[in-house]
């Protein structure tokens, strides 16, 4: 039931440079605490004695699970904010050079047309299939200055394999990356830093403070409301995530775990890799050979569950059927273009949300206290990365008059709608709101459940995007001392 999954080199890439860079901050932290002398907790984020539930991710430490409870900390994004730290550290790659924003053109489906200094884009590197192979969050620092986050390692190997003027960094494990997401997000980011941040627009970004250490704010999240991401030194990280922690107080801080954290990508309808849906690295050789090269790391064993069964080709995504067809600008070559440009043309899948059938879930539940073969637990209100004792990706299949029509992944239970929501990349025909189809749920071989399902709006959560939402009502904190 196990497959070799070909995340290979990546943790030497992420975290294998951290357990050297982050030595010394470690011991500066823990000096003041006799249990993270023996722990290894997250340097990033602050020790909490009353937090006795930690998961040991790909991470070299243990991240907190839960702080109050999954179902009060996915209401935060909604009525007050969260603050989030376990994306530490984060796959950060810097790129400097004149030619710089002519390999990102190259690489990416993204148009680079209009980029100013100051803005961000969502970037999405693919294959010569289409299929996407990496994507993250780009940021124009300078002319020539760009920084990425969760887009290496690949797009280091993009760059090294090119012959473009330019040079990359890695800085993973030197910088940090704190969200802060919610309604009340802003009045908190500017209760930290005592700076007003209402000019920053949805994906803009500038250099702010906060105590004094120098931060980064970029008004961009994946909760879907107003949100905001801070970066800065590894060495400031406890300092700012404190400082926010605490101006938080009055607007009812949350601080978010890793149980919670994916369910906002399939609220928002954000499809998230290595969550809803795994990247294509094993197919392409050269790509694993440059990982080889790194050194170090093995890769490791990952299960693939739901009804989709074992083959992880099937699971592979383009932009198009993940929702993000409008990132795609034909105004400049790139690798893949041509089969997305018959892929946008004519268009086999796209995202939708599916509402799972209420009934349906409960037989599910039933089916454990009563005799014979129950169906397959639904225990967890989602399944987030490591379960069954390693990293496992769930994806079922989506059904029409038992024709295959769609892959679910992202299962969640959203106690803000009362319902059970996934993501679907399904065929056009049936995209239709209102559509009704099956998700099949189990393994193959298993006790399998036609789970009734309906086709329902993309991206599920709707109010208050952080697209549209309009600062100027919001109170200026910043200019009342």
């Amino acid at each position: 039931m196990r497959e070799r999954f070909v995340r290979l080199q990546e943790l030497k890439l992420l975290f294998g440079e951290v357990k050297h860079l982050d030595n010394q901050v470690r011991d500066k932290v823990a000096s003041n605490n006799a249990v993270e002398k023996v722990f290894p907790h997250s340097i990033y984020v602050p020790y909490d004695p009353m937090v006795p539930l930690y998961q040991c991710t790909a991470r070299p430490f243990a991240v907190p699970y839960e702080y109050t409870g999954w179902r009060d900390e996915t209401i935060s994004w909604k009525e007050t904010c969260y603050l989030h730290g376990n994306l530490n550290p984060s796959p950060t790659y810097r790129i400097k050079g004149p030619e710089a924003l002519k390999f990102l053109s190259d690489t990416c489906v993204n148009s680079f047309s209009n980029f100013p200094v100051g803005t961000g884009k969502h970037g999405i590197m693919c294959n010569e299939e289409g299929l996407v192979m990496m994507d993250g969050v780009l940021l124009r620092l300078g002319e020539d200055d760009f920084i990425t986050y969760w887009m290496a390692p690949y797009i280091a190997y993009a760059l090294q394999k090119g012959n473009y003027n330019a040079v990359g960094e890695n800085l993973t494990g030197r910088v940090f990356l704190f969200q802060i997401a919610g309604p009340r997000s802003l009045e908190v980011l500017e209760a930290a830093s005592g700076d007003d941040l209402h000019d920053i627009s949805f994906i803009h970004h500038r250099p702010s403070s906060i105590d004094g250490m120098e931060v980064r704010v970029l008004r961009l999240g994946m909760a879907g409301t107003l949100a905001y991401e801070l970066h800065g030194r590894i060495e400031d990280a406890r300092s700012v995530y404190n400082a926010i922690l605490k101006a938080g107080e009055p607007y009812g801080i949350r601080r978010l775990g890793h149980r919670a954290y994916m369910m906002n990508h399939t609220e928002n309808g954000f499809p998230q890799a290595y969550y809803h849906f795994p990247y294509p690295w094993r197919e392409d050789k050269g790509f694993a050979e440059y990982l080889t090269k790194i050194g170090g790391a093995t890769g490791f064993n990952a299960k693939f569950a739901g009804s989709m069964g074992q083959d992880i080709r099937l699971r592979y995504r383009n932009p198009v059927e993940l929702g993000w067809a409008g990132m795609i600008k034909f105004d400049h070559d790139f690798v893949g273009r041509k089969a997305l440009e018959k892929e946008v043309a004519n268009p086999r899948r796209k995202m939708v949300t599916l509402v799972w059938n209420t009934e349906d879930i409960i037989d599910i539940y039933a089916s454990q206290f009563r005799p014979g073969e129950p169906y397959p637990h639904m225990d967890s209100p989602n399944h987030y990365t490591f379960e069954h004792g390693t990293h496992t990706f769930y994806a079922d299949q989506v059904l029409k008059d038992g024709k295959l029509i769609g892959i679910s992944s992202g299962r969640a239970h959203s106690f803000y709608f009362r319902e059970m929501i996934s993501l679907c990349s399904i065929d056009v025909e049936h995209s239709a709101i209102g559509n009704e189809v099956v998700v099949l749920w189990g393994n193959p071989g298993t006790r399998q459940k036609e789970v009734r399902a309906k086709v329902s709006r993309f991206p599920y959560l709707r109010e208050n995007r952080n697209q549209v939402v309009d600062v100027s009502k919001i109170p200026h904190l910043a200019r009342k001392k």
